[in-house]
């Protein structure tokens, strides 16, 4: 499935959602303001096979990955379960875990890269996740910093996962047997947002089976949410000064899915969300659970999110999973 949309259109579209700058160290921009929409009818729960998460935490290791998708630079990096000692920095090819890892890919934020994300990236390794995460050509810190260039970042996105889920049949290669190729989640932060809603609407990729929105909006992709049912985890600050917290919202109420909104309050767009150790762990926590329910089919996980999310009364939880 794909949308036009005009460049002009687009970009007009993008600053007045204020995405320039929409790294951990953005500044304050002006923010577009969706209005509210009623929430969507329900619909019934995915059927993922049941089954029991990792209950014990890997040991992560990390590699890389030198990916070009018609002259588009695409490095990933992949931080994988890995054998041996838990905690810990990732390791550098270090030996996969044994077993069979649902696939997670990440999108960065304009200006950001993969690494700025590691603390809770590598919280999803170790906790028996695959994550993915490339680094976009022109959105990237370094880059020329294209901000109508998001509009081809699902795309990059869906050519990375069909690179990344080969691995798995690729002999002597260290993921191979390793990855659970038919589990697969997409998430992203800001701009890596709009990418991940992109892969559930204007470029719907079918192989994807949830998603988590960090400080996300539709703008640029539409919220023509398409395709089999694929629960979706926003989490947005409520002080976020790059994205307003009402135009992820309104991307949330478009959701016709399972779903929760995780709120932050007290929240900004970057280090608050991301950043400070109380924050992380509930937004770490509630999302590895959520990613166990959804990839995993963990019963148990799903009656934990809520916990999680609503503990030490950092965030409020909306739950329609």
């Amino acid at each position: 499935m794909s949308r036009r949309v005009t460049p002009a259109l687009l970009a007009s579209a993008l600053l007045m959602a204020g995405l320039v700058g929409c790294s951990a160290d953005a500044r304050k921009n002006e923010s577009w303001q969706a209005p509210a929409e009623p929430p969507p009818a329900a619909t019934p729960t995915p059927q993922v096979p049941a089954g029991t998460a990792p209950k014990s935490a890997f040991g992560v290791g990390v590699r890389q990955l030198k990916l070009n998708r018609d002259g588009r630079a695409l490095p990933v990096t992949v931080w994988y379960p890995a054998a041996g000692k838990t905690g810990g920095a990732a390791k550098r090819s270090a030996t996969a875990a044994t077993g069979r890892f649902p696939v997670v890919m990440f999108s960065h934020g304009l200006t950001g890269r993969p690494e700025d994300y590691a603390t809770l990236l590598t919280r999803w390794a170790a906790a028996g996740f695959v994550v993915a995460a490339p680094t976009f050509p022109h959105t990237s810190r370094g880059s020329d910093g294209n901000i109508l260039d998001v509009l081809n970042q699902p795309a990059d996105v869906s050519y990375a996962l069909t690179q990344v889920l080969a691995l798995d049949g690729r002999a002597g290669d260290g993921l191979r047997g390793r990855l659970a190729t038919d589990r697969v989640a997409a998430a992203g932060h800001s701009a890596g947002g709009v990418t991940t809603i992109g892969l559930f609407t204007a470029s719907r990729d079918e192989r994807l089976d949830a998603g988590v929105v960090f400080a996300g909006t539709a703008v640029g992709v539409g919220t023509a949410f398409a395709g089999a049912t694929a629960p979706q985890l926003f989490v947005h600050g409520e002080l976020d000064e790059v994205v307003d917290y009402a135009a992820g919202k309104a991307a949330y109420d478009k959701v016709p899915w399972p779903k929760a909104l995780l709120s932050l309050p007290k929240g900004d767009h970057g280090r608050a969300l991301l950043g400070d150790a109380a924050t992380l762990r509930v937004v770490a926590d509630t999302s590895v659970e959520f990613l166990r329910w959804s990839l995993y089919g963990d019963a148990e996980a799903k009656k934990r999110i809520e916990t999680d999310a609503t503990r030490g009364d950092i965030a409020t939880f909306d739950n329609h999973l």
